[in-house]
């Protein structure tokens, strides 16, 4: 399996609307590409000098392959929607990371 992270630091005037947009609507829309099976989001606890909040927003795909494939049909679309509604207040950086193993228990 393979985790796709991507750890997005957002200014704290809008974190609350970012998150919500997060949550309705950009990530049902990576959902509905089909290539990952689900996906998980998770706010980093620590202070930020920056006055920012910072989220890790990451996705399981079965195989490399699929997340390939996402990142050439869907993924530069996906960024420019965000860039386009938060332009200057977020940065961003992705990890790919390979499941090596997981736990299923809560």
């Amino acid at each position: 399996m393979i985790l796709f992270n991507e750890t997005v630091s957002i200014d704290n005037t809008v974190a609350a609307e970012w998150l919500q947009w997060m949550q309705e609507t950009h990530i049902p829309a990576v959902m509905a590409t089909t290539y990952f099976l689900n996906f998980q989001i998770a706010k980093v606890m620590e202070e930020e000098e920056t006055g920012g909040s910072t989220y890790a927003i990451q996705y399981y795909a079965r195989h490399m392959d699929d997340l390939l494939e996402y990142h050439r049909e869907h993924d530069q679309d996906m960024q420019a929607r965000m860039q386009a509604k938060y332009p200057g207040q977020y940065v961003a950086f992705r990890t790919v990371l390979e499941v090596v193993e997981k736990s299923d228990k809560q």
